[in-house]
């Protein structure tokens, strides 16, 4: 007898929210080839007519994954990764805190609405403060801790990456940075644990460089909100939350930093912050723990009281 052919079914990723990092995201996705797209938003119109518009882009480059543009949620139905990017952005003068209770309403309801619909989904938060929208997610969705995952991570240190090379005039393909931490203010770039092929960038940049440098990236996204004047940064977010799709969808058992449910792992328990961790198909396989000094684990601990802060100021 013939061998029977298993029934395929195309990896699917659902982004939820329609602006610029979202309606990018999707662009990424369906461009690489990686998963079909659903794109939703609460706009009437809006996330159709962007479907749209990639489908005729893609046509043009002899593309074929479907791209999907919805106000339904059924749509969304048996998703693989449910990325999250709808809230409000930063405006100049707004720090990604000022965006708390409003975009955490936004929170509450996608989240439940999606995970109803794909239970076994994978769910990858955008949405700022991106910490405690992470925990939030959690909370709501009643997913296992591994199954949920914030970006910020990757934008952080790739900011610290270019930043590096701007400054010793170099290429980013050289360079390996590591930031840790919560994504604002507080977080962590950690110069002695940043390399240029292997060489600690504390070796080529002076304590004053290396500091400014430091203080750009945790303004990082501040820097372009204030350039733009009316928006925030796309291009990078959307980059790096693709990689972690892809990751999660090709099995690749990446290590990225990312905001990831702790349980003991540095001193700090029941919190999402950035940390380096090991994603998969699972999410998250692995959390590593680096070997941290007295004043590094000291700076790590403050960024999780600002986050543990904002969470009890939405739990009371």
């Amino acid at each position: 007898m013939p061998t029977k052919i298993q029934d395929y079914r195309s990896p699917k990723v659902t982004v939820i929210g329609a602006g610029n990092v979202g309606g990018m995201l999707a662009q990424r996705i369906a461009k690489q080839n990686l998963a079909d797209v659903v794109l939703c938003d609460v706009v009437q119109g809006k996330p159709q007519g962007i479907a749209l518009d990639l489908a005729q882009a893609h046509t043009i480059s002899n593309l074929d994954r479907q791209i999907i543009g919805s106000n339904d949620y059924n749509d969304t139905k048996d998703t693989d990764v449910i990325v999250i990017t709808a809230g409000l952005p930063r405006k100049e003068g707004m720090s990604r805190n000022d965006l708390l209770k409003i975009n955490a309403s936004i929170i509450k309801e996608v989240v439940q609405k999606a995970i109803a619909l794909s239970p076994n989904a994978i769910l990858l938060i955008v949405t700022n403060p991106l910490d405690v929208m992470t925990y939030l997610a959690w909370q709501v969705s009643g997913l296992p801790p591994q199954r949920v995952i914030g970006m910020a991570g990757v934008l952080d240190a790739a900011r610290f990456q270019t930043f590096i090379a701007m400054e010793l005039g170099i290429s980013t393909a050289d360079i390996y940075t590591t930031v840790l931490g919560g994504h604002g203010d507080l977080m962590l770039p950690l110069p002695r644990l940043s390399t240029v092929n292997g060489v600690p960038i504390t070796e080529l940049l002076s304590e004053e460089a290396i500091s400014r440098l430091v203080e750009r990236t945790r303004n990082g996204g501040a820097e372009i909100v204030k350039l733009l004047q009316n928006g925030s940064a796309y291009f990078a977010p959307s980059a790096a939350a693709y990689v972690m799709v892809e990751a999660i969808i090709s099995n690749r058992h990446r290590i990225y930093p990312a905001a990831a449910h702790l349980t003991g792992e540095y001193g700090l328990k029941d919190i999402f912050m950035g940390v380096p961790v090991q994603i998969g198909r699972q999410g998250v396989e692995k959390v590593i723990e680096l070997k941290l000094t007295d004043a590094e684990l000291a700076a790590l601990h403050a960024s999780a009281s600002s986050i543990q802060e904002n969470i009890d100021l939405l739990c009371n």
